[in-house]
């Protein structure tokens, strides 16, 4: 579904790291990229607690990118906190010592590839309120199935 793919765990890291650095570059940040930071947070930063910690890793990230986080614009609670449950899901699922880079190749397959896989548990309107930005609401259509 996604065309973009990750050859080595390197990659993974260097997404992950990059986020936290706010050195990666903005334009590579993808959706592929969104799922690989949070796998890597999830797997290789257990010092990092991803439902506390990444809304500020990406709200750094937006500003050091040049855009802002507003109402419109920028960080989405909701949508980050959904998509930590689904990487930590994907990484339950995976075999034992699957390489990072392989369970997130094999989540790009699925939905989740694409940028609109959220759409089948929450409507448009009310994943992009004002309300669903700013915190976390629950689906409206299907419930997460995790």
């Amino acid at each position: 579904m996604s065309a973009r793919r990750f050859a080595s765990e390197d990659e993974i890291e260097a997404v992950g790291r990059g986020l936290i650095a706010c050195d990666y570059p903005p334009k590579r940040f993808d959706h592929a990229a969104h799922w690989a930071a949070v796998l890597w947070l999830l797997r290789q930063a257990p010092e990092i607690d991803a439902v506390r910690d990444m809304p500020g890793f990406i709200r750094r990230f937006n500003v050091a990118a040049g855009g802002a986080n507003t109402d419109t614009d920028g960080y989405h609670e909701t949508i980050t906190q959904a998509s930590i449950r689904a990487a930590a899901h994907a990484l339950a699922e995976a075999p034992a010592g699957a390489p990072l880079h392989e369970v997130c190749n094999g989540l790009l397959e699925t939905a989740f590839g694409k940028s609109d896989w959220i759409l089948h548990y929450w409507s448009r309107e009310r994943l992009f309120s004002v309300e669903a930005r700013r915190r976390w609401i629950e689906p409206d259509l299907n419930p997460l199935p995790w």
